[in-house]
């Protein structure tokens, strides 16, 4: 009943830009925490980024500089502007959100994931 669709991910050479945006929508009461994953062919789940509901952001070292996560809590969307890509950014794109459904507890929930690939 809660469910997130991301959007925004596509081809792009290296020094490129893109923005994601993921829009939650379903039985949602609030959002907590938000964040973007991404996962690349053979290796682990890494953390991007993240954003809390008052807008307090963190940021991995691999990326810093370069992404800007922000979000707009009337659309219950969060999004990834990605500047200076680089080819080891290629990666699976996955949104997070930290939701409380009406009448439930805090439960995360994932999108379904956008392909980010950027050539040399």
């Amino acid at each position: 009943q809660v469910r997130l669709v991301e959007s925004g991910g596509g081809f792009v050479q290296a020094g490129g830009s893109l923005k994601l945006s993921c829009a939650a929508s379903g039985n949602i009461f609030r959002i907590n925490d938000m964040g973007w994953y991404r996962q690349a062919p053979g290796k682990q789940r890494e953390l991007v980024a993240t954003i809390t509901s008052g807008g307090t952001t963190n940021i991995a070292d691999s990326v810093k500089g370069r992404f800007t996560i922000s979000r707009d809590n009337v659309k219950n969307t969060v999004y990834l502007q990605m500047n200076s890509l680089k080819p080891e950014d290629t990666a699976v794109y996955y949104c997070i959100a930290d939701v409380q459904a009406r009448y439930k507890s805090y439960q995360n929930y994932w999108g379904q994931g956008t392909q980010v690939t950027v050539s040399s």
